[in-house]
């Protein structure tokens, strides 16, 4: 998850785009990206505008009261998904993502994963992430988020949304997540297993493991159908670990598509050095394919 391979990877996709662009600097490259990030989430996958409602919204669970960003359609009812952020945590270029996902007919509840510390943003950009500073920072949130305490959250998400009006309860839930939201997303799809109907993971770490609530092992306990998209760097230190994911969701007759992507760890999301526009366009349209059976 965002570890020193991964940072390694960055550092030659950021000194790469560095010498193509002239020899920015970091800073301007964290403004850049930031800027390319609201350009390449925010239009709906079929190019039409939606209008929208959106607003910060809080919500009880059993740790505490957790703050999202609450995003839909503004008439009508839609099914409902949950959206786990990467490490660097609920910032604008999710709420990006969000809207986007709104703007093609869904409800969607952005979740600051580190609300028993701090409320969203706890860093403004991925970039953040990077420095001393921000790692200090969010050492300590990250301790603090537990596998049990994620499936306690993923419980009141899935609640809360079942009481909002723009939630069409008719229809099964979603969950996605990104680097440390990947394992989240299925943890969610196990606390609620009677309503979360699709989880996907994209370049999401931790996937595999031997304890009864490791990911791979919580299959069994869901009703949902799987998209779990894996960087290749990622598949590379593990390459088991696609085999493993398989054997589970077939052991479970769960439908999975599993998928190792030609791009590395952190692909999909845009203000990242990371970031493939290709195969993030991809990835979107499996994700769409996915909910589409919600």
């Amino acid at each position: 998850m965002c570890d020193d391979i991964t940072a390694s990877a960055e550092e030659a996709a950021l000194e790469e785009s560095t010498q193509e662009r002239g020899g920015i600097s970091r800073r301007q490259f964290a403004a850049m990206s930031a800027a390319v990030a609201m350009v390449a989430c925010a239009k709906p996958s079929d190019g039409k505008t939606a209008a929208l409602s959106e607003t910060t919204v809080h919500i009880q669970t059993p740790d505490g009261m957790a703050d999202a960003f609450f995003v839909h359609p503004a008439k009508g009812k839609h099914p409902g998904v949950i959206l786990w952020p990467d490490v660097g945590g609920l910032r604008e270029v999710f709420d990006v993502m969000g809207r986007r996902l709104a703007a093609a007919g869904y409800a969607v509840l952005v979740v600051n994963q580190y609300y028993r510390s701090a409320p969203a943003p706890v860093l403004t950009s991925f970039a953040e992430w990077r420095t001393p500073v921000g790692q200090a920072r969010l050492g300590p949130m990250i301790a603090a988020v537990t596998s049990a305490g994620v499936a306690r959250d993923g419980a009141a998400f899935v609640a809360w949304l079942d009481t909002q009006g723009a939630v069409d309860k008719h229809k099964g839930i979603g969950s996605q997540g990104y680097c440390m939201g990947g394992p989240f997303a299925i943890r969610t799809a196990a606390a609620a297993p009677g309503r979360v109907r699709a989880a996907a993971s994209f370049h999401g770490a931790g996937l595999v493991g031997t304890t009864a609530d490791s990911p791979n092992r919580l299959l069994a306990t869901t009703q949902a159908a799987f998209l779990i998209a894996i960087g290749r760097n990622d598949d590379a230190r593990a390459p088991g670990d696609k085999d493993a994911l398989r054997a589970a969701a077939d052991a479970a007759k769960r439908p999975a598509e599993i998928e190792v992507y030609p791009a590395d760890h952190g692909w999909c999301v845009a203000d990242t050095p990371i970031y493939d526009a290709a195969q993030a366009e991809r990835a979107w349209g499996r994700l769409l394919a996915l909910y589409a059976k919600l």
